[in-house]
């Protein structure tokens, strides 16, 4: 039975989750002007992940009775804090906003802080400073599941190429970390070589093709985000290594999105696996805290309603962490990781219309 999160008063919340049980076709927020105003920014349009998060940001800010003001960052902080000063310009009552460099962040923040204006910050989470809640998936936990899957598949042994994000991002942090920490107490007799990338897929590519010409005997590549995986698959076919996972020469691949692509590559046996980051969830639950914020709700560490944990990072600061499952083409256990098989309707980019 699933546990309800504690909220301050228990009938508002099943009043505003009863909001949330639809799932109707993209569209624009109305324009009624009984309905709170949301400023939401989205950090980049140049990804399928971030690309589907901005189809369903409107889809749900319906489904809420929010209006929706939007700007998009385009993976600069000084863009998103010029955004954030147009937001309260425009009289918005919280923001939802997805800061790439999670340390310069800081200054934004308390400006919305001291205008008593409640922040929820999406897939990353500040260095620094106050939110209302994050809404992000555990990170830590893709490093860990790509780490198992490429262990178990390489029998402990062997060499593997991690292509980093942004180690000024605590999501890039979060996954290198891990990973590093799970193959060397795991997995010690494989030798990862780290790249940081800058979540940049022409940068990826050229270091995992560097990696393979010193190291042809690379039998593993986890690519910390989706954003790699057009040049990976190409490096591998100009080497003659994009091959069926039963041949010697097959390099296992594990990405980390969950994004179509990433879903019909898998079935089709060039790359191996996934980590399905929730990007519905994270429009859904943004704008959910954020009407909650408004409402004047107040939240506690513990289980949710909705299949996820919300834990106290540090004092003052809740993260909800979602639900982001290993996807396999065989839906089995890895490392004593389950997985669900990438055909599954339940993943979200297997519901895209």
């Amino acid at each position: 039975m699933r546990l309800r999160t504690v909220l301050c008063s228990t009938a508002s919340v099943v009043s505003a989750l009863a909001l949330l049980s639809g799932c109707g076709g993209a569209t624009t927020a109305a324009s009624s002007s009984d309905k709170p105003l949301v400023g939401v920014d989205y950090p980049r349009s140049d990804t399928d992940f971030w690309n589907s998060y901005i189809k369903y940001t409107p889809q749900f800010a319906k489904e809420l009775s929010l209006d929706l003001k939007t700007t998009n960052s385009q993976n600069d902080v000084a863009k998103l804090t010029a955004n954030a000063q147009t937001f309260l310009s425009q009289g918005v009552k919280g923001v939802a906003m997805a800061p790439q460099d999670t340390a310069a962040i800081a200054p934004t923040l308390a400006q919305m802080e001291a205008k008593k204006i409640p922040v929820v910050t999406v897939d990353t989470r500040p260095d620094s400073g106050k939110v209302y809640m994050v809404v992000r998936a555990d990170n830590r936990a893709y490093g860990e599941k790509a780490c198992q899957y490429l262990g178990t598949k390489l029998g402990g042994k062997g060499k593997v190429v991690m292509l980093q994000g942004d180690l000024a991002s605590i999501n890039g942090r979060d996954r290198t970390e891990a990973f590093n920490e799970c193959m060397k107490k795991n997995y010690p007799g494989i030798k990862v070589f780290g790249e940081a990338t800058n979540w940049d897929g022409a940068v990826a590519a050229q270091k995992l093709q560097t990696d393979l010409t010193a190291h042809p005997d690379i039998k593993g590549v986890y690519m910390q985000s989706s954003f790699a995986l057009s040049g990976t698959l190409q490096v591998l076919k100009q080497r003659g290594l994009l091959v069926d996972p039963k041949d010697r020469k097959h390099v296992f691949v594990v990405s980390n999105d969950g994004i179509p692509e990433e879903l019909k590559s898998i079935a089709a046996g060039k790359i191996d696996a996934t980590v399905s980051q929730p990007a519905d969830l994270y429009a859904k639950y943004a704008l959910y805290y954020l009407k909650a914020a408004i409402d004047g709700k107040t939240f506690k560490p513990g289980k949710t309603d909705h299949d996820s944990t919300i834990i106290q990072v540090r004092p003052g600061l809740l993260e909800d962490q979602l639900s982001a499952p290993l996807v396999t083409a065989d839906g089995g256990t890895y490392g004593g990781v389950p997985s669900v098989k990438s055909d599954d309707t339940s993943l979200w980019g297997n519901n895209l219309g």
